[in-house]
């Protein structure tokens, strides 16, 4: 479903990535002598200029979690056609039971999504657009699905050279 691994491999050790945890979940394992409890985090990474990455990561503490959500996230980095501080065009993401909508805004407009989205809009860079979460409320299936949408958008430098016309038309119509 998710072409993460087709996209051309970014390395995270050249790039100024910030970092936000989005969630995090105690989990607990019942054995013979008792509940044995661990933590499973949530991390999104981004460097504020268009790349983008999430990880999950497990362990008995909270610190050890997110640091493992990082350095997982550092390997699943994407690249995000942003456009004068927004999206290019409408798209719809998927991914599970989790789908979300987001839409291009005009300046001024500001980061208008909820919790989990809002982190992955902002580390990518993006600084007014509209989104709106459709399925679940589920944290890990709405940050896949809105990297699934940001994946999907088509670059307009790409589109205007696809077609052989200006950027402005490609806007304008």
């Amino acid at each position: 479903m998710s072409n993460r691994k087709d996209n051309k491999r970014l390395k995270p050790a050249e790039l100024d990535l910030k970092e936000k945890v989005v969630a995090i979940n105690r989990v607990a394992k019942v054995t013979k002598g008792g509940r044995t409890f661990g933590f499973s985090a949530i991390v999104v990474v981004g460097n504020e200029d268009g790349i983008v990455g999430y990880g999950l990561g497990k362990a008995r503490e909270v610190n050890g979690a997110i640091t493992k959500g990082i350095d997982d996230a550092k390997k699943n980095l994407v690249h995000v056609p942003v456009y004068k501080g927004t999206i290019p065009h409408e798209q719809l993401g998927k991914y599970g039971a989790g789908k979300v909508l987001i839409k291009p805004a005009s300046d001024g407009t500001g980061v208008i999504a909820g919790g989990a989205m809002r982190a992955v809009m902002e580390l990518a860079g993006i600084q007014n657009v509209l989104a709106k979460s459709l399925g679940t409320s589920n944290p890990h299936n709405v940050i896949k699905a809105t990297i699934n949408a940001l994946e999907n958008l088509r670059d307009p430098m790409v589109v205007a050279k696809q077609r052989g016309i200006t950027l402005d038309k490609v806007f304008n119509g």
